[in-house]
C-alpha cells in the first residue's frame, strides 16, 4: 500500500517526519537514522529494542525471527513471523545472507533491529529472481530469541574417534551439556523428536567415553544421570511409554532414590495400565517429597484409573456368571 507521497505505509512510520519533506528514496531517507556498522555503508542498523548479555558469537547456532522487504513493499518477500518456535540455525552454514550473518554478530538476547543491506551484502547484482530483482538494496527485521555458543561442539565433532576419547574431559562434559540446552530448547517448543536425538548424542558421547580413573567415571556418570531423566519424559510425550520405562530405570541404576526417575517410571507404569508397579513407585517418590504436586495429582489420578478398571472387571464377572447360570 503506497501514501500519496510514493512512500510505503511501512517504511514512512520509522522515519522522521521532517525528513519526509525531502525527495530522495525511502530507504535513503531511513539509512539517514540508522549506524554504519562496518563504515563502508553496506550495513546500516537501527536498534528498536535493545537486548542482553554478550554479544552473539561468531560460531554460534541462534534462534530468530526474521522478515526481509523490498523498498516501496509493505509484504516481505521472506519472514518467519507465521512460526511460533523458529529453528536454531547455525551462523556460517544455516545463515547464507552475508549481510544479515555479519548483522546478528552485532545483536544481543531479545534485541529487536533493523538493517539496511546494499546489494553487495544481500542478493548482489543478479539478484534472485523472481523474488528479488538485480542490484536490489534490502530491509530486515531481526529479533534474536535465543543462541548457543556451538564453536566447541563444531572442533569435537571434526576430531576422530580416537582423538575424542583422548580430549580433555572438561571438553567432552561441555560438549555435552551444549547438545543438552540444544534438546532442552527443542523440547520446550514441542519439537519432541528433535530434543529425543540430541539427549541421544549427549548420551552416547559420555558413553563411548574411555575413563582414565574412579574420578573420571565419575563424572561421567553424573553426566549421564540428568540425561536419562531427559529422555525418559521426552518418550512419554512421544507416547512411547516401555521406551521411557528403559530411561527411568536406567536413570534408577545410577541414583537408586532419585525422584525423578522414580516418578517417571510411576507415570509409564500408568500409561502400560500396569496400576501394582505404578503405585508402588509413586508411593516411593511421595516418600521422598510428601507434598509434590505433580506426584500427589499423578496418585489420585492412579486411584481413579485403578477403581475404574476394577468395576470394569466386576461388571465383566457379573454378566459371564449370568450367561453361566442361564446355560
Amino acid at each position: 500500500m503506497m501514501s500519496a507521497n510514493g512512500l510505503s505505509t511501512r517504511i514512512q512510520q520509522f522515519l522522521d517526519p521532517h525528513a519526509l519533506a525531502h525527495t530522495p528514496s525511502p530507504f535513503h531517507r531511513l539509512g539517514q537514522q540508522m549506524q554504519d556498522i562496518l563504515g563502508d555503508g553496506g550495513i546500516l542498523k537501527e536498534v528498536v529494542q535493545p537486548g542482553e548479555g554478550p554479544p552473539v558469537p561468531r560460531d554460534s547456532s541462534v534462534s530468530i525471527h526474521f522478515s526481509g522487504f523490498l523498498e516501496y513493499s509493505d509484504r516481505p518477500f521472506e519472514t518467519t513471523s507465521h512460526l511460533k518456535y523458529p529453528r536454531m540455525m547455525k551462523l556460517g552454514r544455516d545463515v547464507t545472507l552475508c549481510g544479515l550473518e555479519l548483522g546478528i554478530l552485532t545483536m544481543r538476547k531479545g534485541e529487536f533491529s533493523r538493517f539496511l543491506f546494499l546489494p553487495e551484502y544481500a542478493y548482489g547484482a543478479m539478484g534472485c529472481p523472481p523474488l528479488i530483482p538485480p542490484v536490489a538494496t534490502v530491509l530486515y527485521e531481526v529479533q534474536v530469541l535465543d543462541f548457543l555458543d556451538s564453536a566447541e561442539v563444531d572442533e569435537f565433532f571434526a576430531m576422530s574417534p580416537e582423538e575424542q576419547n583422548t580430549a580433555p574431559l572438561s571438553m567432552l562434559l561441555n560438549v555435552v551439556d551444549t547438545e543438552r540446552s540444544f534438546g532442552n530448547r527443542c523440547f520446550n517448543h514441542s519439537r519432541f523428536e528433535d530434543a529425543k536425538d540430541r539427549y541421544k548424542q549427549a548420551v552416547t558421547l559420555l558413553g563411548n567415553r574411555k575413563a582414565e580413573d574412579e574420578e573420571e567415571k565419575r563424572s561421567i556418570v553424573a553426566g549421564q544421570l540428568p540425561i536419562y531423566l531427559n529422555l525418559s519424559l521426552t518418550q512419554l510425550r512421544l507416547d512411547r511409554p516401555l521406551k521411557a520405562l528403559e530411561y527411568g530405570h536406567k536413570a534408577l541404576k545410577i541414583d537408586p532414590n532419585n525422584t525423578k526417575a522414580l516418578f517417571r517410571c510411576g507415570q509409564a507404569y500408568l500409561e502400560l495400565f500396569d496400576f501394582e508397579k505404578a503405585q508402588d513407585y509413586l508411593t516411593m517418590a511421595q516418600a521422598n517429597k510428601p507434598f509434590d504436586v505433580d506426584i500427589n495429582n499423578l496418585l489420585r489420578k492412579l486411584a481413579i484409573h485403578y477403581k475404574d478398571s476394577l468395576d470394569k472387571e466386576k461388571e465383566l464377572c457379573s454378566k459371564m456368571f449370568a450367561d453361566f447360570v442361564k446355560k
